[in-house]
This record gives structure tokens, sequence and C-alpha cells, in this order.
């Protein structure tokens, strides 16, 4: 695949988010950047919807590094919940715009509403934009689901964020039980990823 850059930023600051996209980027050959290796600031996220939040993130690191740059944006949403914590679960547990991020807090809360519920069901959704340039009027993008449901404990070792609370409801492993090359095949962030390349296949020939 030959595409019209070889350098693409990562517009994330989360240690396990990029581990994973660089792993799925690998194939396009690309030099993969942290955005932080570049002092780029991690962009504010004010909207109600993971594609507005997606291509704010794209659109503020291109605007910084003058580099084409990939932002996922991506939650967990929980049938019971309406939908929660959907785009804030990063910040599910923060009391204030200064409380500190915290994987551990997000999953005591949802254990706690959501002890004695019934319907466990959920899934994980992901949505990934690349913008060529921070003007860029046709971002790509692509989007991927992943079924599951909430235990009532924590399970597993590996991943982060909510990984060890949601049950993959085709292996029967949660999510921190999957070792990364299954957990980046079938994960929403893989899927997501898939389409994203199969676009840029397209692009490029």
């Amino acid at each position: 695949m030959q595409l019209p850059f070889n350098q693409l930023v990562i517009a994330s600051g989360n240690k396990g988010k990029l581990k994973e996209l660089t792993h799925l980027l690998a194939p396009l050959g690309l030099e993969i950047i942290p955005q932080a290796s570049l002092n780029v600031p991690e962009a504010e996220e004010p909207h109600v919807t993971f594609i507005e939040n997606a291509l704010a993130k794209a659109r503020h690191a291109s605007k910084i590094t003058g580099l084409p740059a990939l932002a996922d944006d991506s939650g967990l949403c929980v049938d019971a919940l309406q939908g929660a914590p959907g785009v804030i679960s990063a910040r599910y547990a923060c009391e204030t715009a200064e409380t500190p991020k915290s994987d551990a807090r997000n999953n005591e809360k949802l254990l706690a509403v959501m002890a004695g519920e019934k319907n466990r069901h959920a899934h994980f959704y992901c949505v990934i934009v690349l913008v060529r340039h921070e003007h860029d009027p046709e971002p790509i993008i692509a989007e991927g689901i992943w079924a599951g449901e909430i235990l009532s404990a924590l399970k597993g070792d590996d991943g982060f964020g909510y990984d060890p609370l949601f049950l993959d409801a085709k292996t029967g492993k949660t999510v921190a039980e999957l070792p990364l090359e299954i957990k980046s095949r079938i994960s929403h962030r893989g899927h997501a990823m898939t389409k994203l390349l199969q676009k840029l296949e397209r692009l490029s020939s």
C-alpha cells in the first residue's frame, strides 16, 4: 500500500491505546509518532458523540504538528445505563475536571451502579478518524463495535480501562485475559482499524 504520507501522529496520551494502535498500524509501514513526543497537549473533548471528539483530537494534533494525524475515540456503552458511561468512559469516576483519570475508580463506580442489575449487556464502541491535514474536508472515518457483558467482579491482569470487567461474548474471556494478538483482531478498535485500512487501500490504488 503506497500512501501519500510516511508519518502519522497518534492523537492520544493513553499508553494502552497507543500500544494497540501502533500494533494495528504496523502493516502500513509508517513512522508512528505519539503526540506527546512532539509536545502536543491533549485536546479538549467537549462533545457528546464519539465522532465529534475524535475529529477534534485529530485536527488538534495535525494543526500543531503539521502532519497527518489519527485519533480514536472509544468507550463502554452499557444497556442498563442508557449507554453510559459512553463518551466519558475514561472520566466516569471523576468528580471534577481536575480529578485525575483512574481505571480503578472507574471500575469501582461501574461495579457499584450495576450491583443487582440483571441486564449486563454492553458493548465497546470505537471510531477512528484520520486527517491528512488540519483542514482536511474528507477525513477518513471508520467505526467498530464489540459486544459482551459486564461481570460482577474484576477478572484478568492485562489491558486497561474496563477490560477486566468486560466479558467477550464469543471467547468467554474478559478483555484483560486476552493476548494482544487476539484482542487486536476481535475488538471494537480492531474492527474499526480493519475498515480504516480498507479505505486507505482504496485511497492508495
